[in-house]
C-alpha cells in the first residue's frame, strides 16, 4: 500500500503532476495550432506535438474542440491572471486605460497567445474569462465614479474588445510600428470616446505603466 498513497512525493502525487504536464502539453500543442489557424488539424497530430499518446488524450478530453476550448481558455485566464497583479489606482479611467494600453504590448511580446486571440475572434474575446470582464467592471467603475459617460457598458465593451482586435492585427501586420505608442494612442481614442476630455486622455496615457517584462514573465509562468 506504500506504493500506491504518498501524501507528499510518493507515487500517487508523481501519477498527478504526470497527469499535469500531460494536459499541460496538450494544451500548448493546442496553441501553436490555433495560432497558426490551423482548426481543422487532426487529433493524431496534436498528440504528436505534445509528445503524447492518443490514449493519453481522451484521458483527458473528449473531443478536439474541447481541447481547443481549454486552450483558449487558458490564453484568458493567464490574461485575466496579469491583470489581477497590478496594483490599483484611484483613478477609475488610468484603471481602464492602464489594463488596455498593456493589452496592446502584450501582442508583440506574447505573440503566440496574441495569434491564438486573433484567430478565434470577437465571440470567445467577450467571454466570461480573461479580459472581457475585467474590462467590463472597469468600464462600469469609471461610469459611476463620472469619469466615463457611456449610455451601455457592454456596447462599450464590444467596442473596446473589436478595438483591441484591430491593434492586435495592425501591430501583426505591420511588425516595424511601435506597439506602445500604437496602444496609447488607441487608448487615448477610446478614452475620449467614452467620454473623456481630449487633454486629460493623453495625460492618462503618458503615466507610467507597470514593467511589462515583468509581469509578462509573471503571466507566463502562471
Amino acid at each position: 500500500m506504500d506504493d500506491v498513497v504518498d501524501g507528499r512525493g510518493g507515487p500517487q502525487n508523481r501519477l498527478e503532476r504526470r497527469k499535469q504536464r500531460t494536459r499541460a502539453a496538450l494544451i500548448k500543442a493546442a496553441q501553436g495550432f490555433i495560432a497558426a489557424g490551423k482548426l481543422n488539424v487532426p487529433v493524431l497530430d496534436i498528440t504528436q506535438a505534445a509528445d503524447v499518446g492518443m490514449g493519453s488524450f481522451y484521458n483527458h478530453f473528449d473531443s478536439k474542440e474541447q481541447l481547443f476550448q481549454a486552450a483558449v481558455t487558458d490564453v484568458f485566464d493567464a490574461y485575466g491572471a496579469v491583470l489581477d497583479s497590478l496594483p490599483e489606482v484611484e483613478d477609475a479611467a488610468e484603471t481602464f486605460a492602464r489594463s488596455f494600453r498593456l493589452a496592446g504590448r502584450f501582442f508583440r511580446r506574447r505573440p503566440q497567445e496574441c495569434r491564438v486571440l486573433l484567430n478565434v475572434g470577437l465571440g470567445p474575446i467577450l467571454s466570461e474569462r480573461g479580459l472581457a470582464p475585467r474590462a467590463l467592471r472597469d468600464i462600469i467603475a469609471a461610469n459611476r465614479a463620472g469619469r466615463f459617460h457611456v449610455a451601455d457598458p457592454q456596447l462599450a465593451l464590444a467596442m473596446a474588445a473589436g478595438t483591441l482586435l484591430a491593434l492586435g492585427q495592425l501591430l501583426q501586420d505591420q511588425p516595424e510600428r511601435d506597439d506602445g505608442q500604437a496602444s496609447d494612442q488607441m487608448t487615448e481614442d477610446l478614452l475620449c470616446i467614452f467620454g473623456v476630455p481630449a487633454a486629460e486622455a493623453r495625460e492618462i496615457c503618458g503615466r507610467p505603466l507597470p514593467d511589462i517584462a515583468g509581469i509578462t514573465a509573471a503571466g507566463s509562468a502562471a
